[in-house]
């Protein structure tokens, strides 16, 4: 197991503790942590709930508000093109939505993962104009698309693109592009493409119906998107410290709690969620990789189909095979990971991961590149060996730009895109050897010198008889938590360990009853540390989430731990 680089936060000023009157010292700390040393800003932070921004501030919304009205009125055939992902598929089923309940003749379109590809590919632009689609709508993927956007522009396409993702050196020459990413653009440039989907179908609907509501049809609102951007926005691990995409996942998470959309109900309940208190976390861990499931294994279209139904009893089946090919996408990406972690060895030579397979399915690579990088902290390429081309997922750490690396390789890929620590790119196999050598020169030209280890943020040291309900009941505050805006995090140092036993699947993670000098006591369960048990000190450090565990009438608290490590004697 890595070895984790603890980084305790600096304790906030005396005076600025005192400043918070309405909240305990510690979630004062946490608010300072996160950056908020105003208590005004950081109740705006907690409690901001408006989504008032206007749509019309981004880039080309209004000419796509034009074309696409056009396009209604004329009863012209749309498409629109979406990503295989979470992201992607809830933006098409939000667009496509939104596109029906104004009057529009709309078809939804999400490629094929093994036969397409990401994003946009020139035969399926021509396929679609073939078919009488005038004018193709984009949701999460396009803006790197610039020969495959004057391909279908050759085909007689209007194309709007609507993305999220880096910038290349060119735009698309596409009718309009709405990237907040963009430099000339307003607006919040850290949304996720369902984000960005929403904000253009916002304008869309403020153009049509104005803000009042009875002006809506009767079986739609607008609030009856934010399901899917809630969906999408997690699951695609945009920052929740953002205002507006911590607003937009509450709201969204609001309207998943109200069960308004069968095929979420469903979802739900394949996962094991209760309606009415699914959390951002839940979409995380739960709602978010079944979706994902079908992208990867069988097609995106039957996550597009589920999140579409109109009833519970069409959404079930739908759900239940989600269900099973998440469980196929676990074992397959057990499977995978053992393999290529046999070619890179237990500990690798160099700063950066490049390893591939003729077998292993393209809709695992990521899992498994994600998967290394977390296990050894070194950016990690994975491919998917084809016969002339191979496909590859990237997974990397905050010290190295995944993306920008590969835009300094772009003479040799085919295509490419992503962020800053996630990408993929297609490749030729001739140039496999070159592109694995560039690549980690880069990356031992930007690492050299650095201690590589992940770093764990702790928000605070406490003691166990610090943690009660009432503190818990006040860190909900922070929801929805998740990247950039994570839980809490304590540190407790000189544990006892009374208990210590491997629990779950193959003895994975660590279950152990913990006290401290005092004689205060505490469950805690370790997920992924069942290690620790061959070699488990008597007393150790902590670091943990601390939550409230509900079973079988009783509620006790429980440590949710991150990492331990020997107590210092």
């Amino acid at each position: 197991m890595l070895q984790k680089e603890w980084v305790l936060a600096q304790r906030a000023p005396a005076e600025h503790l005192e400043r918070y009157h309405e909240c305990s010292p510690i979630l004062a700390q946490l608010l300072f942590n996160r950056g908020f040393e105003d208590p005004h800003a950081a109740q705006e932070f907690v409690n901001g709930k408006a989504l008032s921004e206007d749509p019309f501030e981004l880039k080309d919304v209004d000419a796509a508000v034009t074309r696409i009205n056009d396009a209604v009125a004329e009863r012209e055939p749309i498409a629109v093109y979406g990503d295989f992902d979470a992201d992607g598929i809830c933006a098409t089923a939000l667009m496509t939505q939104t596109l029906r309940a104004l009057g529009g003749d709309v078809t939804p379109y999400i490629p094929d993962r093994a036969d397409e590809g990401y994003g946009l590919n020139a035969p399926a632009l021509e396929k679609l104009a073939r078919r009488g689609i005038k004018l193709l709508v984009t949701v999460d993927c396009g803006i790197r698309s610039v020969a495959e956007v004057a391909a279908g522009i050759r085909a007689g396409l209007d194309i709007i693109v609507t993305d999220h993702h880096s910038i290349g050196p060119d735009l698309p020459a596409a009718l309009a592009v709405i990237n907040p990413r963009q430099e000339d653009c307003a607006g919040e440039a850290r949304l996720a493409g369902v984000g960005v989907a929403f904000m253009l179908a916002k304008a869309l609907l403020l153009h049509r119906w104005g803000t009042k509501r009875d002006h809506y049809p009767a079986d739609f609102r607008l609030s009856d998107l934010l399901d899917l951007v809630a969906l999408g926005t997690v699951a695609d691990v945009v920052p929740l410290n953002v205002g507006l995409n911590r607003r937009l996942v509450k709201h969204g998470l609001a309207t998943i709690n109200e069960v308004r959309r069968p095929g979420i109900a469903a979802l739900a309940q394949v996962a094991g969620l209760k309606p009415g208190s699914i959390r951002a976390s839940d979409i995380g861990f739960g709602l978010g990789p079944r979706i994902n499931a079908a992208g990867r294994l069988h097609t995106a279209m039957a996550a597009y189909d589920l999140l579409c139904s109109a009833s519970f009893e069409d959404a079930m089946p739908r759900a239940q095979v989600l269900q099973s090919l998440n469980a196929q996408r676990q074992q397959l990406t057990r499977r995978a990971q053992a393999v290529i972690s046999e070619q890179v060895g237990e500990v690798p030579d160099l700063p950066l991961i490049f390893a591939g397979d003729e077998d292993i399915q393209p809709g695992i690579v990521g899992l498994v590149a994600g998967r290394l990088a977390e296990a050894f902290y070194r950016p990690a390429v994975i491919l998917e060996i084809g016969e002339d081309e191979s496909r590859a997922s990237c997974r990397s750490i905050p010290e190295f730009n995944i993306t920008s690396a590969l835009d300094e390789c772009a003479d040799l890929l085919v295509r490419h895109g992503g962020h800053a620590m996630a990408a993929g790119f297609t490749v030729r196999n001739s140039n496999i050897e070159a592109l694995r050598s560039a690549l980690e020169q880069k990356a031992e030209a930007a690492l050299r010198g650095r201690a590589l280890a992940p770093k764990l943020q702790i928000d605070s040291e406490v003691q166990l008889e610090d943690l009660n309900e009432i503190l818990l009941h006040e860190l909900d505050l922070l929801e929805p938590t998740g990247h950039e805006n994570g839980k809490a995090a304590f540190l407790t140092r000189e544990l006892g360990v009374l208990h210590c036993r491997r629990v779950g699947e193959d003895g994975r993670h660590l279950k152990l009853r913990v006290a401290n000098h005092k004689g205060g006591q505490a469950d805690a369960i370790g997920f992924g540390l069942g290690e620790w048990a061959r070699r488990m000190p008597r007393r150790i450090d902590a670091v943990y989430h601390a939550e409230i565990n509900a079973w079988g009438g009783r509620r006790n608290l429980q440590l949710q731990l991150l990492d331990i490590c020997p107590a210092a004697v």
